[in-house]
């Protein structure tokens, strides 16, 4: 089968949506409009193309389909199962997300994350620093990164109140949060895609990639603890109208809620099933709870609405969840569409392949890319690309450098650019101040990995 006009115009297409993806800020266009066009018309290039014959699609087991020389129905068939086998991989993702988002809103409404405020007992900057960090690289791996990074910036804005100190804090905070999250197959969208996607269990990448993160963590925050503007205390009011600011409920739904989340690997585990219904069972049992716990002294049923599972899911981010699905079909219609004897993005790792033998170098520039390109497409086409065994180190090296890398830019994570909006952190002052701290942090992981392979660890 020729490289064709559809060849050429689905790959266009996505190019073309990866761009505005990339310049999301300079377009003033949410990059989940280019991701949902890309499924679209990706989608439809493939079925034009194989209706007529220009075009051969794979499906997920490795079968080629071509609608000339097979029966109507066999071609038909095929395309249809390689779509739904697309969507299906899909769906895992963003019900797995769904059900995460809604139990971190509830223990939001609830208040549980002011019980972090009461953890706070120093005013010493060094040892605040090290506990946000702390906070911020642990909490990461239960809520993600994403979640962790608002919650402890939120906290830093009612403990300290010099925002030139703040800044400094909130950018360890993505730096750690950023680190955090890989090591954590709950912890990043993108490790989520890969424990999802078999290509690694949760055991494992922990075991693997703990390490390398946490010196991914410690490098910059040592670096920071020894600037001058972290000398001396700061005045800290942590513990004024703390217990005012808390709920009855406030603590329990704080630990059923993050117990729910770490609940699912655990049942992976025990019933090997789908990671998506262990978090459905886990928002079940949070939900239910919700429903019956008082929040308040004298609760009253008119304000039940306030911390109920119905305004928590009103509170999802739902543009996300459709740019997840945009960009991981458009990614799927990649996959599907054959060059040569295989997809087009297998076709892409051979090509590198032989330009570039070593694709631990190939994965690490995917982690400088990161800084600048959205993680999710990156590692999405990562997984189309490589055909490696579970957890084959590689793909615990493609979980950290796509989690730690955005970290050397401040629009290169979800948790970067939250913090530059909530903090109205400059793009120039964090490339002159953190970029490097979090370029050593990132060299560091990655020469602890390489170590941990070079020495059989691995």
């Amino acid at each position: 089968m020729e490289f064709g006009f559809y060849h050429i115009a689905t790959i266009t297409v996505f190019v073309l949506a990866y761009l505005g993806i990339v310049f999301e800020h300079p377009l003033k266009l949410d990059k989940t409009v280019p991701a949902l066009l890309a499924a679209a018309l990706t989608w439809a290039l493939l079925s034009f193309g194989f209706h007529t014959g220009a075009v051969e699609i794979i499906n997920g087991h490795g079968e080629v389909f071509n609608f000339l020389k097979e029966a109507p129905e066999i071609g038909n068939k095929g395309f249809e199962g390689t779509l739904l086998h697309h969507l299906g991989k899909t769906a895992e993702i963003l019900f797995f997300l769904i059900g995460a988002m809604t139990i971190v809103e509830l223990i939001d409404l609830h208040q549980g994350f002011e019980v972090l405020k009461g953890w706070i007992k120093t005013n010493k900057k060094q040892r605040l620093l090290w506990i946000i960090g702390g906070l911020a690289f642990i909490l990461s791996a239960i809520i993600d990164n994403l979640t962790a990074t608002i919650v402890l910036i939120t906290l830093l804005r009612k403990v300290l109140h010099s925002r030139k100190e703040r800044l400094w804090f909130a950018s360890l905070v993505v730096i750690a949060a950023n680190a955090g999250g890989a090591w954590s197959p709950i912890g990043d969208v993108t490790t989520t895609m890969l424990w999802i996607g078999h290509k690694t269990t949760a055991f494992k990448l922990i075991e693997h990639i703990l390490l390398p993160a946490i010196v991914c963590f410690l490098v910059p925050t040592f670096v920071i603890s020894r600037l001058s503007i972290m000398k001396g205390d700061i005045k800290l009011d942590v513990r004024e109208n703390v217990k005012k600011e808390r709920l009855l409920s406030s603590r329990p739904m704080l630990f059923l809620g993050l117990g729910a989340i770490i609940f699912v690997p655990i049942f992976k585990t025990i019933t090997h099933l789908p990671p998506y219904l262990g978090m459905v069972l886990g928002l079940s049992v949070v939900w239910m709870v919700s429903e019956y716990i008082h929040p308040e002294e004298q609760f009253k049923e008119e304000r039940r609405h306030l911390y109920s599972a119905h305004t928590a899911l009103s509170r999802i981010e739902m543009s996300s969840i459709l740019f997840f699905l945009g960009i991981l079909l458009a990614v799927g219609a990649l996959e599907a569409i054959v060059i040569g004897n295989v997809g087009a993005l297998q076709a892409a790792a051979e090509w590198i392949d032989g330009r570039i033998p070593n694709q631990y170098i190939v994965v690490t520039l995917l982690g400088f890319l990161s800084a600048v390109i959205d993680n999710v497409p990156l590692v999405a086409a990562a997984m189309g690309m490589y055909d490696f065994p579970m957890d084959h180190p590689l793909w615990h090296y493609i979980a950290y450098s796509a989690g730690t890398g955005g970290s050397m830019l401040i629009v290169g994570s979800a948790a970067g650019v939250a913090a530059m909006g909530m903090e109205k952190i400059d793009f120039i002052w964090y490339f002159k101040k953190v970029s490097w701290l979090a370029f050593l942090g990132f060299i560091g992981g990655a020469l602890t990995f390489m170590i941990m392979v070079k020495t059989g660890m691995l």
